[in-house]
């Protein structure tokens, strides 16, 4: 049985089943207090305790989606790792020379975490913020080295994510750092659901405008060799986000705007803007 996997209402852990949601907490032994670890023990134990969710979910009761509030999935990661150039006409666009096989990677702080229906807020009048759309996942297991070739056994799941940036000569990890600037949701497919991430439509709007649409078939660098080069570098804990770049479409959001993203086979979520 394939899953979805969210944090919802006052941090309890559902399956989403359709426009139902279904709580599973009670039999993954699922602590509201600490997400983040006990995330991470249902990913270390998932195929121990998937007998269990799926038992549970035979057994029915069930909320509708419409009326649960999602959480962040994924609320307290040690890092979010990103690619910076990591679509062709996304350089094009920002005209610049490098690409992530140039570049490498950087790191966005786990603080600027938020969950769908929450709202980015824009630290600057003056300056303008952009939005962008990407497909990232969460890490299941430790890992270190990984060839591509082996980097699917270490990927739990997929999810949406926008990597909210200010425009202008500082650093990207400052840039895409503010409290608020990254919006995840709306809950973790599980990597067999998902099935090949690298076919996968992407859209997103702002106000009903579409601003981005792409396929992650165009990745320079896909999640696999992506996972490989930051892998060598440094030691991938489960719990970790990876998010894989941008495509084409950037664009500036402003106060008042209603931001939303669509990831095929994954889902949908939106956030407002406002100024801090």
């Amino acid at each position: 049985m394939q899953m979805k996997l969210a944090v919802f209402n006052e941090n309890r852990l559902g399956v989403v089943q359709g426009d139902r949601m279904v709580d599973v907490g009670e039999v993954v032994g699922w602590d509201p207090g600490r997400v983040q670890e006990s995330l991470v023990r249902v990913m270390e134990r998932f195929a121990e305790v998937r007998p269990a969710i799926e038992r549970r979910l035979e057994a029915g009761g069930s909320q509708a989606l419409s009326e649960v509030r999602l959480r962040a999935p994924v609320p307290g990661p040690s890092k979010i790792v990103a690619a910076p150039v990591n679509y062709v006409l996304h350089q094009q666009e920002m005209n610049i020379a490098s690409t992530v096989e140039g570049l490498g990677f950087f790191l966005k702080a786990p603080s600027s975490i938020i969950g769908p229906g929450e709202t980015v807020l824009l630290p600057y009048r003056d300056r303008r913020t952009d939005h962008e759309a990407e497909l990232a996942f969460v890490v299941g297991r430790k890992a270190k080295d990984v060839p591509a070739s082996r980097a699917a056994e270490y990927i739990f799941g997929y999810f949406a994510l926008m990597d909210i940036t200010v425009r202008g000569k500082e650093d990207r990890p400052m840039r895409k750092s503010f409290d608020t600037f990254t919006p995840i949701g709306p809950w973790i497919v599980t990597a067999d659901e998902v099935g090949d991430p690298h076919r996968l439509e992407m859209e997103l709007w702002v106000n009903g405008e579409r601003r981005q649409h792409a396929n992650t078939r165009d990745l320079i660098y896909d999640c696999y060799r992506f996972f490989e080069v930051v892998s060598h570098v440094m030691t991938l804990y489960p719990g970790d986000i990876v998010t894989t770049g941008t495509p084409e479409g950037v664009g500036p959001i402003a106060k008042g705007d209603v931001v939303r993203i669509r990831i095929e086979r994954i889902g949908e979520f939106s956030v407002n803007v406002d100024e801090k």
